[in-house]
């Protein structure tokens, strides 16, 4: 039985998937993993991973360490259900080194607009979190919500209208 990850089971993870990796990477943490290791969530359901770029001796260890952890591992971004606002790279910031993969936590504007476009209570509370914590600036949030808008298009799950309501309710404070 999967358990939930703690910060000591997401850095046992990622410790774990450091040294299977064969040549240098990144590896980007987003969502419940990004919450768990800043500190305003103690556990998170899933830790969901983006791989850059996939190694498949990588994505063949992510099974073993799943059940070796008992934590769920899933393969998700932000580039899943939102455009990505340019610069998002160089945004994401160090989280660690471990063997030869770097892991990063994915652009926390990317993971507040991916999150406000679902608007799930969680992810609205993260939001929150961002914000509170000076991790993402209100008015940047919106600008970056603009520079994406005429993107929406490719993502056809998303209503724009009630994803630029979510983003102006967030940014409204």
């Amino acid at each position: 039985m999967r358990e939930r990850a703690d910060a000591e089971r997401i850095r046992g993870f990622m410790s774990r998937l450091g040294r299977a990796a064969p040549r240098d990477g990144v590896c980007y943490l987003t969502g419940g993993a990004t919450a768990v290791l800043w500190g305003w969530r103690t556990t998170t359901i899933d830790v969901d991973v983006a791989l850059d770029p996939e190694q498949d001796e990588l994505l063949r260890a992510i099974p073993a360490l799943k059940d070796e952890l008992r934590i769920n591992v899933e393969l998700a971004s932000p580039a899943d259900f939102v455009p990505l606002p340019a610069g998002w790279e160089e945004r994401s910031p160090f989280a660690a080194r471990e063997g030869l993969l770097t892991f990063r936590h994915f652009d926390p504007y990317s993971q507040a607009l991916a999150k406000l476009e679902r608007r799930h209570a969680q992810d609205l509370e993260d939001v929150g979190a961002l914000i509170d914590r000076g991790l993402v600036a209100p008015d940047r949030l919106r600008r970056f919500f603009e520079e994406i808008e005429p993107r929406l298009y490719r993502f056809p799950a998303i209503d724009p209208a009630a994803f630029r309501d979510s983003v102006d309710a967030a940014t409204a404070s």
